[in-house]
């Protein structure tokens, strides 16, 4: 067995994972990191997110003159988050990070040269404004996959660099605990370069923490922690998370001792595609869909009487088809619409924010999109389907699915109905998706990316576009229970000694900061802030 000691010994080279050595290095304190991944690409996760963040009281917020305070913030975040009586210390970690997001997150990050986009996005607005009163999500240039990659070239040159010992290939499997005290790990190396018959190791150290992400990556895991809200478990459900995010540690922790709670709080999407280059299976792209789409059921009839627009409750999105017939929707729109208006989730799927690319980014939005995302979907995706005519749509629709639940007739219908209502002209439009459009459209950012009042069926915008949608898993909003130390809770509420846990693991903090809701952008954010909390934790600095 390869043996190690240490200090500190944190599980996962993820960005929480990454956030807590760096700091771990600041403060000159000895740490082994390990990463399970066995093909020695630290970053997890967020190598693949898109790299949003919800930051307060920001220059790109002055600048944007947003008035944010807070006292707004922690209202927003509980309007969102339906916290429960049992809820204490989610509660505890929403207040820290109002208090704590600008120099724990934003200032951190900018002073290791991170930059964000000037503009503030405005996600999450809630149905009924129990969401974000104003924009605060922020993009960070380089997407989540820059700001991983950044802070790791920080950790292999930085000045006590002779205190870490990084083992990447190191998946662990067990926790150490004697005499009550967990003590460090044991695992199994997966790396191509170990040796036959000498493929197990252990850690000795007397802090341990646990980054190793959530359970999202385990379609079984996830179907058994299925919240009924959102209907019956889907067995058509995709896949948004790497497999390696399977819950394997959150099992070790309970049996440890440690309290994981609410992990029927997850942050799932409700426009997933199937991948047009899969990874393993399911896997599937999680769609940011154009808002002046008409959002249908698997029948091709417009769903309501309240129609579905992206961009002001993902929750409530999951609820509506989750609960529909088949889990399936569809999304209608023509070329025009989704080239502007529709984005894909994810660092590649952007490669602009990605590359950092500006004026790139200010062309495309002047010039009502970029066609390459929207052409490779057509082409290579699934899912996705375009024709001259409705009639020809409803065929490939149906082609699609592989049967004909799709009505050409009740489509349609359904279609002509919305766009004669904007053909009325202001003054007698009577349509909610007509009125959230012409609100999303005050913002200038939200201007820049949304149609004004474009009809689905116009020959100058076309072709017709119809896409298949279904609930793709995403992100754990329960784990791990931490104080605001990050420490681990057994079940009496008190401190597992040596134990520490950040990231998803915990649900981004407490065993659910965001409870059943997500003002978005609210993951990564709390990956380092839930980090540097377990290192100066660890360190006394608390």
């Amino acid at each position: 067995m390869h043996t190690y000691k240490s200090e500190v010994v944190v599980i996962g080279a993820g960005l929480a994972g990454i956030a807590t050595a760096l700091e771990l290095l600041d403060l000159n304190v000895p740490v082994v990191l390990l990463d399970g991944a066995p093909d020695g690409k630290p970053g997890g996760q967020a190598n693949e997110a898109f790299g949003g963040m919800l930051l307060s009281n920001t220059a790109e917020q002055a600048r944007n003159k947003i008035k944010d305070s807070p006292e707004l913030l922690l209202a927003d975040w509980h309007n969102a988050a339906c916290f429960s009586d049992d809820d204490h210390w989610p509660k505890r970690w929403a207040e820290l990070y109002v208090e704590q997001n600008r120099p724990m997150i934003y200032d951190w990050l900018k002073q290791r040269g991170i930059r964000f986009f000037p503009s503030v996005q405005w996600v999450e607005r809630g149905l009924y404004g129990n969401g974000n009163s104003v924009p605060r999500y922020h993009i960070a240039w380089g997407c989540g996959r820059g700001v991983v990659q950044t802070l790791l070239r920080q950790l292999e040159s930085h000045p006590n660099l002779k205190q870490l010992t990084f083992l990447s290939g190191h998946r662990v499997s067990t926790l150490s605990l004697n005499d009550g005290k967990i003590t460090g790990c044991e695992g199994i190396i997966t790396g191509n370069d170990s040796e036959p018959g000498s493929r197990a190791f252990s850690v000795s150290a007397t802090h341990t923490v646990v980054c190793t992400g959530g359970i999202n990556g385990n379609l079984e895991k996830v179907r058994q922690r299925w919240d009924p809200c959102y209907g019956s478990a889907p067995a058509n459900l995709l896949s948004g998370s790497s497999p390696d995010a399977d819950g394997a540690m959150h099992d070790e922790v309970a049996r440890a001792g440690g309290q994981v709670v609410n992990l029927n709080q997850m942050w799932n999407y409700a426009a997933g595609v199937r991948h047009p280059e899969p990874a393993f299976p399911d896997h599937g792209l999680s769609l940011i869909p154009p808002r002046s789409a008409l959002w249908l059921d698997q029948h091709g009839r417009r769903i309501g009487p309240r129609p579905l627009i992206t961009g002001f409750d993902t929750h409530d999105l999951c609820k509506q088809i989750g609960n529909l017939p088949g889990q399936i929707s569809w999304q209608v729109m023509n070329y025009r619409i989704a080239v502007r208006e529709l984005a894909v989730s994810g660092t590649d799927t952007n490669p602009d924010f990605r590359d950092g690319k500006l004026l790139r980014v200010v062309w495309n939005s002047l010039r009502g999109g970029d066609p390459a995302l929207m052409d490779w979907l057509i082409e290579q995706c699934p899912d996705v389907v375009s024709a001259n005519t409705p009639e020809e749509l409803v065929a490939k629709m149906n082609q699609a699915a592989g049967n004909h639940d799709v009505r050409a007739e009740d489509m349609i219908r359904d279609i002509r109905t919305y766009d004669n209502n904007i053909a009325r002209g202001k003054k007698l439009q009577n349509d909610d998706q007509i009125r959230r459009l012409i609100q999303l459209r005050n913002w200038l950012p939200d201007r820049f990316r949304t149609c004004n009042l474009q009809p689905i069926i116009d020959p100058a915008a076309g072709p017709l576009i119809a896409i298949r949608e279904q609930l793709i898993s995403r992100k754990s909003m329960g784990g791990m229970q931490t104080d605001t130390r990050s420490r681990v809770l057994d079940q009496a509420g008190e401190a597992l000694s040596g134990l520490y846990a950040a990231g998803e693991a915990t649900g981004f903090g407490g065993g659910g900061i965001s409870g059943i809701r997500s003002l978005e952008g609210t993951f990564l954010s709390n990956c380092i802030l839930n980090g540097r909390r377990a290192a100066q934790g660890i360190a006394g600095k608390l």
